[in-house]
């Protein structure tokens, strides 16, 4: 459930039309729903009973500071990939204790700036990490708290890029490998064992995988117990998709999910770590664009919007699809037709839907490409030399801008010319 809705004729963000945010902040633009994001949230938290759950959202899925701090809010942790999403949680008040860091290639800076944090755990995904952690938590006369990232070979049935838990992706430690890398870490000074983490995908839309790879980790968990490690946590990682209906997916509800989870888990007496992202924000928010032309070509029709391939770039980077729609509800009686929605970028790949059925549009009419709360904003770029667009947020009758539109003044002023140039 989100909370963008026709009222009156017009499509609104909770009580505000989002013609008026247009013609406040221009187009094209990105606006989020606090009440959708506060409610997926707790959707989520009330599924998992036990009060010790960390529920950590997934800051790169939108790492906005007010996105972010109303999840704080509500009581989130955060799952952080960098040194500088470690940055924006802290700034948005989510307490270090409440932090978890995962990813690929952690640096060592990285490493020294969460220990000095004091961050909750590290999730480590190989054995070169593990001993660069342990080498920098000694330098600080510390021990690093870990999980294992283990790569339990499950293959999530989603997108080929966003499929993480297969043996051949390049997440985590090989299931085979799992307990000699884990007597590895015990003997290591700089580091402290505390659990086992997976994460398999996301956007998956079906419990089988989920479970599948949950069972081996379960198991993980004894076998780890009786080699005499503590394990106290397990990191289950995030994943569970959001209803795409035009596309007939519809993923099982967070009821579903936890219910599976206490069958698989129970027993095993460890806290339950979640990291969710495109589950609480992915509905949470939706692009707002005007159309720019409408082109009848040879054989196709073309509506040509102000938002771009680099404001949006999943439809061109993972064939995603978002639902379109027009701020002026239609009539029930319009006639759809066919068309190719697009952006102005000189790619090919600029294109947002194909033979898309859409009611009448005319140049100046303005449409919101929905879902787009989770990597919409975050994946954005200035190719074409084009400002990055204004991010909106709402709560209720209020409305802010939380990331505002650069100039072009603003984005030369980074690029000083060089000094033999001049």
């Amino acid at each position: 459930m989100h909370h963008f809705d026709y009222k009156h004729g017009a499509l609104h963000v909770e009580d505000i039309p989002l013609s008026d945010i247009a013609r406040d902040v221009g187009t094209p633009f990105y606006c989020y729903s606090s009440a959708t994001l506060e409610r997926h949230y707790r959707v989520f938290a009330e599924a998992f009973k036990a009060p010790e759950t960390l529920i950590a959202y997934s800051i790169k899925a939108n790492s906005n500071l007010s996105v972010v701090r109303t999840l704080a809010k509500a009581g989130a942790g955060a799952d952080v990939v960098s040194r500088g999403e470690l940055r924006r949680a802290l700034t948005a008040g989510v307490p270090a204790t409440r932090i978890v860091f995962s990813g690929v290639g952690k640096t060592r800076d990285e490493m020294a700036e969460a220990l000095e944090a004091g961050i909750y755990q590290f999730n480590v995904e190989s054995e070169p990490e593990l001993q660069a952690l342990s080498e920098c938590a000694q330098s600080k006369n510390k021990q690093a708290p870990i999980t294992l990232r283990i790569n339990p070979d499950v293959d999530a049935g989603t997108h080929e890029k966003i499929n993480t838990g297969r043996a051949e992706n390049k997440f985590g430690i090989a299931w085979n490998k799992a307990r000699e890398v884990y007597a590895h870490a015990a003997s290591l000074p700089g580091i402290k064992i505390v659990g086992v983490d997976v994460h398999i995908g996301s956007q998956i839309t079906a419990l089988d995988p989920f479970e599948q790879a949950f069972k081996r980790v379960s198991e993980l968990v004894k076998d780890l117990r009786a080699d005499g490690h503590n394990i106290q946590r397990l990191d289950l990682g995030g994943g569970l998709g959001i209803p795409y209906a035009a596309q007939g997916q519809i993923p099982p509800h967070p009821d579903q999910y936890a219910a599976m989870i206490a069958r698989v888990t129970g027993g095993l007496d460890v806290q339950l770590i979640f990291e969710p992202g495109r589950l609480i924000v992915g509905n949470a928010g939706l692009l707002v664009s005007r159309v720019i032309y409408v082109k009848h070509g040879e054989n196709r029709a073309f509506v040509i919007l102000d938002a771009a391939m680099n404001d949006l770039i999943r439809p061109a980077l993972y064939d995603a699809h978002h639902d379109i729609l027009p701020l002026a509800q239609p009539a029930p009686t319009a006639p759809y037709a066919p068309f190719d929605v697009v952006g102005p970028v000189c790619e090919t790949g600029d294109s947002f839907a194909q033979n898309r059925d859409l009611p009448p549009l005319n140049a100046g009419d303005l449409v919101a490409i929905m879902s787009t709360g989770a990597y919409g904003a975050v994946q954005s770029s200035e190719y074409n030399t084009r400002p990055l667009i204004p991010e909106v947020m709402v709560h209720g009758g209020q409305m802010a801008v939380v990331r505002r539109r650069p100039s072009y003044e603003d984005m030369m002023a980074v690029e000083p010319m060089a000094q033999w140039l001049k």
